[in-house]
């Protein structure tokens, strides 16, 4: 007889279900993910904060509700500890902000506490997000499920370890460059990166800032659907959400599918395209695979310039101030930004708007973009950088992010989703890539793949 699934095993749609059936109470299921924790999180350091009691406390809420909350009624979740959370300290990974308890919540933590979910900590980041690693000098590194002597990536590594090692069904992330894609693909977890506005930022001082975004990452496609649908709606202080061109549809009959496994400038390593092609063999039964036809050039020096510009602008002060107590990671990020021009700042949005109009003439002849979520397979922990590839060098720390960060640099949304694998094999993850504001293209496709494929989760041998 098959055991009966742990509520930890649970996807969080389902328990949600459960919950509002009284299958479970929302305080068991706060009970099992703390027991969970205690088990797994000494190990894993995926969290920085684990706030049992304000659960508790919420949960009770839940219980006594004469009807259900929202969608995610009584769910554990976590929260990337680089978002604000009112009453709960909000490190963003740094010792500068150990005892900073911010008064409200950000807009994406508001809006999942209205769903009914319960918000059982702060997951781990690097200082700031800046790490290829996901570690600080408050916590970490957050080592992956698969194998703890590995990185789980950075920067959402300890919402992926989160939901990996089942510490909660479904985690809050932030996507700059790659940060739930990267840690997405580390460690078999599903991801979504939406359109940039999609989640509101209302709070953000660079409006019109398209290269970072809210995220979630989850075990399966239901879960992240779910989320972005109680998160997403314009806010009239973020200027992105106002309203982006929606040429979504139904994808009907035999999707079109192009397919890249470097966008023709990412250095990607050699076992990694491997692992792509068999996934894309894979593809070919479900739908009609073809390559790309991008013109990429320039994309990895336009990011670096842009990305250095956005963070020398945001943390400037810091460096000035507070250096020596910056982590090298975020010394280095912060540098990099401080000798650009105007002029290199606007050839660089020139080059970007080439490369953005690039991937919408792509999209008139494919419905999805298919590419790796991750250019290396996990590395050793005591490695702090991807200083090179197959032996070819990497020019700065970042590169090795390529293969996400070209799609940061135009805008469109992103699900990652583990691909088959044997038990012994490393995880990893695809990148599929839909036009802006066409997430519902890329949940239905998901869907598709989990279920025709396997492209899906497997737990780790905890």
């Amino acid at each position: 007889m098959t055991p009966k699934p742990s509520i930890c095993d649970l996807t969080a749609k389902t328990l949600a279900g459960a919950i509002v059936t009284g299958e479970f109470s929302s305080r068991d299921a706060v009970e099992a993910h703390l027991v969970r924790i205690a088990e797994q999180d000494p190990q894993l350091a995926a969290f920085i904060t684990v706030d049992a009691e304000g659960a508790r406390r919420a949960a009770q809420i839940c219980d006594a509700a004469p009807a259900p909350v929202g969608p995610l009624h009584g769910v554990p979740v976590g929260i990337k500890d680089l978002t604000d959370t009112a009453g709960l300290a909000t490190t963003y990974g740094s010792v500068l902000f150990r005892d900073h308890v911010p008064a409200e919540d950000d807009l994406v933590v508001a809006r999942l506490r209205r769903a009914g979910a319960i918000i059982l900590g702060k997951t781990n980041t690097p200082e700031f997000g800046f790490g290829a690693v996901c570690t600080n000098k408050l916590c970490g590194p957050t080592r992956n499920p698969f194998d703890p002597a590995l990185t789980s990536g950075g920067s959402s590594g300890g919402s992926a370890v989160a939901v990996a090692a089942g510490m909660v069904p479904l985690a809050h992330g932030t996507d700059f460059g790659g940060s739930v894609r990267t840690p997405a693909s580390f460690c078999d977890v599903a991801s979504i990166r939406p359109t940039p506005g999609r989640i509101p930022s209302p709070r953000r001082p660079l409006g019109w800032d398209m290269l970072a975004t809210h995220g979630f990452l989850a075990r399966g496609v239901d879960d992240l659907e779910l989320a972005l649908s109680v998160c997403a709606g314009g806010d009239a202080n973020d200027p992105l959400s106002a309203g982006v061109i929606n040429d979504d549809r139904s994808l009907a009959g035999r999707p079109r599918i192009a397919v890249t496994p470097d966008f023709g400038v990412a250095t990607v390593a050699r076992d990694v395209r491997e692992r792509f092609a068999t996934a894309c063999d894979a593809l070919a039964r479900i739908a009609d695979v073809m390559p790309s036809w991008l013109d990429c050039s320039g994309a990895i020096e336009t990011f670096r310039t842009l990305r250095a510009a956005h963070i020398a602008n945001s943390y400037g002060e810091l460096l000035r101030t507070r250096r020596a107590e910056l982590t090298p990671t975020v010394i280095w990020n912060i540098e990099a930004g401080t000798k650009l021009s105007a002029e290199d700042y606007l050839n660089a949005e020139r080059r970007r708007t080439a490369i953005y109009r690039s991937f919408r003439e792509l999209f008139t002849r494919a419905d999805l973009l298919v590419a790796p979520a991750a250019s290396v397979f996990p590395w050793p922990n005591e490695i702090s950088d991807v200083t090179a590839i197959d032996g070819t060098a990497l020019e700065t720390p970042i590169d090795y992010l390529a293969v996400t960060f070209i799609v940061s640099l135009v805008g469109f949304p992103v699900l990652t989703l583990p691909v088959r694998r044997e038990e012994d094999e490393l995880p990893f993850g695809i990148q599929i890539i839909a036009p802006p504001r066409c997430e519902s293209r890329l949940f239905a496709f998901g869907r598709a793949i989990e279920n025709e494929l396997g492209f899906s989760h497997l737990r780790p041998p905890l």
